[in-house]
């Protein structure tokens, strides 16, 4: 038992993990060459951040929060800032690819880095299928404005139509008439009335998400990307609309539409959890080309937090604006900013960001469609894989069959599934991944004290939480009770029997993390920041529902069959004469 646990908690150190890219560079195909600035790398956080969170899942947030929605970008925010920081020490430690699932493989071993890179597949994979989704609604009502309508059957995910068409049936059976009846839920009525079927199986699918995502897995299976050029004029092209609908937007907005600032409360607004933090996934691409850095000690921190902080403004500004322009219930569409403009009869704008929506959207699904094959690479080179998912291509240089298996998981998927479900699962994932990250940090501050301080690049600030941490919590404790003491009264009832208790588990977990960890803090002198960064997203990972839990325990339990299956046996540092020759000095 003690040997099996040390092969599971065997580690990469930062000199292994470098030795081994500099040794496999070359067989590999992916030495690649350092030329991104500090603008550049902004520029990039831009492009992979503004996509579909800005373009369409901040409007599932604003109908389920109101305004009181832009107080949740905020939050958000700080909790990404706080990962953030603990992303860069990472990426100026061990400035190769692999992101997250690297950084976990040198804190905390081989067992919890196959979990993170598993998971990242998952939040790499689900976010594009949202993307490509998004993509699918703009592509489609441009379609509609320019007269060449595509039948709803063909354009509607089939979980969406199958549940509108029952719940319009219900709104029918009352005495509602059709007209009367939400513009989501009558295009689900009418695709699931109008669509063939066979053998009973109603042939509903999103053809145009299909499309895109063929289109983009090609182009980069024969290796075409963005270069910084490019990455600089999309993102140029964002912001330009983007202030175009701020300016435009701020115009017809009523105040009026700001009352109340939070309809449904507290719960209302962290509703909104998992499409607020999925406008964030682009963030955790950032650190995935600190192999392309010329300086990825200094420039990388600066690019995350800059990137961080123009997002998190824009944010809340288009919150505000689209909240004020409709009423908040009018948002849940996947067009919110193209719908706003249609409402107050503004065709033109609205034309205008449909069309650079779908430009922008094209441009996110590229770059993640374009990492997510580097991390079966990745976890391919250090065994973990079958070795064909590191195999490149002889021409276009690019790991082909990798990328083949993205888009096959990708394409799939969008047909079928709807943005909600895809949006949790991401929000999820992302979020786990940012809780190692900072719990990376802190494990390397206790195992690595005497390395953390030669080191020469970007550190997280220390600051003693000892006291500061247990004052945080007593005083987060103290809000509760003043505030919200009937939901904090119910919350520990055991009423309603197992039924009431599953959806309370998250937060239990919560609970006694965070007693511990205060606990270790105070005896141990923890660094504040990564212990609020780990705290502040395992939160928001207990606001995504028991459901999304248990789907994605499902998708790591699936994970280790895998691992334990294929993996621990083929790992490279579970054959003595690799081990050797990775850990040598």
């Amino acid at each position: 038992m003690r040997k099996l646990f040390q092969n599971l908690s065997r580690r990469k150190s930062a000199t292994a993990l470098l030795a081994d890219y500099e040794r496999d560079g070359n067989i590999h195909g992916t030495d690649l060459v350092r030329t991104l600035r500090l603008k550049d790398l902004v520029s990039f956080g831009i492009a992979a951040i503004i996509g579909a969170g800005i373009f369409s899942t901040i409007g599932n947030a604003s109908a389920a929060g109101g305004p009181g929605v832009s107080l949740l970008f905020i939050f958000t925010a700080i909790a990404c800032g706080f990962s953030a920081l603990c992303y860069a020490q990472f990426a100026s430690t061990i400035p190769v690819s692999g992101s997250a699932y690297t950084y976990a493989y040198a804190s905390f071993g081989e067992l919890v880095a196959w979990i993170i890179g598993w998971d990242l597949l998952m939040e790499y994979a689900i976010g594009n299928i949202a993307v490509a989704i998004s993509w699918s609604d703009y592509f489609t009502a441009v379609l509609q404005g320019v007269g060449l309508g595509i039948p709803e059957y063909l354009t509607m995910d089939f979980l969406s139509a199958s549940r509108g068409y029952d719940a319009a049936l219900k709104l029918l059976a009352q005495g509602q008439t059709m007209s009367q009846l939400p513009g989501n839920m009558q295009e689900a009525f009418l695709a699931w009335q109008q669509a063939p079927s066979i053998g009973g199986i109603k042939l509903v699918a999103d053809v145009p998400a299909l499309g895109i995502t063929v289109l983009i897995t090609y182009l980069v299976y024969i290796g075409i990307k963005e270069s910084k050029r490019t990455a600089n004029f999309l993102v140029l092209l964002k912001l330009l609309v983007i202030l175009l609908v701020i300016t435009v937007g701020a115009l017809y907005v009523s105040p009026t539409n700001w009352t109340p600032f939070a309809p449904n409360g507290l719960a209302g607004i962290m509703k909104g959890v998992s499409a607020v933090f999925f406008a964030y996934i682009g963030f955790d691409a950032i650190s995935t080309t600190a192999e392309e850095c010329e300086n990825p000690q200094r420039d990388l921190p600066r690019a995350m937090i800059f990137a961080l902080v123009i997002c998190t403004v824009l944010y809340v500004i288009l919150a505000l604006i689209l909240t004020g322009m409709v009423p908040f219930q009018e948002l849940a569409v996947g067009d919110p900013l193209a719908y706003v403009f249609s409402r107050v009869n503004l065709d033109v704008i609205a034309g205008i960001v449909a069309v650079s929506a779908i430009v922008a959207m094209a441009s996110v699904l590229l770059v993640f469609q374009y990492g997510q094959p580097r991390i079966w690479m990745t976890m391919s080179r250090d065994g973990l894989l079958p070795g064909i998912f590191s195999r490149i291509h002889p021409k276009y240089r690019t790991p082909s069959f990798a990328t083949l298996v993205t888009g096959f998981v990708v394409a799939v998927p969008a047909l079928f599934m709807n943005l909600t479900e895809v949006t949790d699962l991401t929000s999820i994932g992302t979020l786990f991944a940012f809780v190692l990250v900072c719990g990376g940090i802190l494990l390397l501050e206790e195992k690595q004290k005497v390395a953390t301080a030669a080191h020469k690049g970007f550190r997280v600030p220390y600051i003693n939480g000892k006291y500061t941490l247990p004052l945080l919590v007593l005083l987060g404790a103290v809000l509760l009770f003043v505030y919200n003491r009937p939901e904090l009264s119910a919350f520990f009832s055991l009423e309603g029997g197992w039924g009431a208790i599953q959806h309370k588990l998250p937060m239990l977990g919560f609970l006694l993390v965070t007693t511990v960890l205060t606990v270790l803090t105070v005896t141990r002198n923890l660094s504040l920041i990564p212990v609020l960064g780990l705290l502040t997203n395992l939160y928001l990972m207990t606001e995504l529902g028991i459901t999304n839990w248990s789907r994605f325990l499902a998708w790591l339990m699936l994970g280790l069959i895998i691992y334990f299956a294929y993996g621990y046996r083929n790992s490279k540092l579970h054959k003595p004469e690799a081990t050797a020759t990775i850990h040598a000095p």
